[in-house]
């Protein structure tokens, strides 16, 4: 049994690593399709591209997963892929939308409304949320990575054109006007920098704590959401707590 048990926890622990590993290949996908698809889908001629393809090797993503990603964007694949966003609230009233890269609207429209409702949540119209976030362009970059003191990366990112910086104890997040975000990101890696993030993303004007009753219907959504391959990125105004 002890054989057993120990192959059981090895096969557990491989199955995790696996899923968060294919989570990661997901999310990178959909970013390259993003970069090819606003831009040219030569890395060469388009640097948004050619960051998050750095991001795709630094992940290990197989080389034959890139080029799907960008033939997808290109049509070389023969699909047709729409953008599409779905709005809705979570348990306890929390603001919640989905941004998603879909060949069939009914599919997606779908499983999205059933995952909002199974966590007793509800689809809402749209904009019945929107109006709850802000359109802001989002550079990251780790800690670890600066090599610079952080007083003249701020002058930096101002200089280029950011409009603000908060940090944490891991990351420094650079906001700028959406039509900025380019600009400022080529300022900065032309400077030096290694950028982790550098995007155009959606972030809520308030955050509102999950009710503790709630919390578990919550996270059920948020992971469903987040599991289905359909979905490119989750935007929420909640928070928990504990994990705050």
């Amino acid at each position: 049994m002890s054989g057993h048990s120990k192959w059981h926890n090895i096969q557990g622990r491989k199955n995790a690593q696996d899923a968060k590993r294919g989570k990661i290949f997901q999310k990178i996908s959909r970013d390259l399709y993003q970069a090819a698809k606003a831009g040219d889908p030569n890395p060469d001629n388009n640097p948004q591209l050619r960051l998050v393809m750095d991001k795709a090797r630094a992940a290990n993503m197989p080389k034959q997963n890139i080029q799907r990603a960008i033939d997808k964007a290109t049509g070389a694949g023969g699909a047709n892929f729409e953008e599409i966003t779905y709005e809705g609230y979570g348990p306890g009233g929390i603001a919640v939308m989905v941004s998603c890269l879909t060949d069939n609207k009914n599919r997606t429209a779908s499983a999205i409304r059933s995952a909002f409702t199974h966590s007793g949540g509800s689809l809402g119209a749209s904009g019945s949320v929107a109006y709850m976030f802000n359109r802001l362009g989002l550079i990251e970059i780790l800690r670890e990575d600066l090599d610079k003191d952080e007083d003249e990366m701020l002058m930096d990112a101002l200089d280029a054109g950011a409009d603000d910086m908060q940090a944490d104890d891991d990351v420094f997040h650079i906001y700028t006007d959406p039509s900025a975000m380019t600009a400022v990101r080529d300022a900065l890696q032309e400077a030096g920098y290694e950028l982790d993030t550098a995007e155009v993303t959606m972030i809520p004007e308030n955050k509102t704590e999950v009710p503790s009753d709630k919390v578990g219907q919550y996270q059920r959504l948020i992971e469903e959401l987040e599991d289905n391959d359909d979905v490119a990125d989750v935007y929420e105004a909640g928070f928990i707590a504990d994990a705050e």
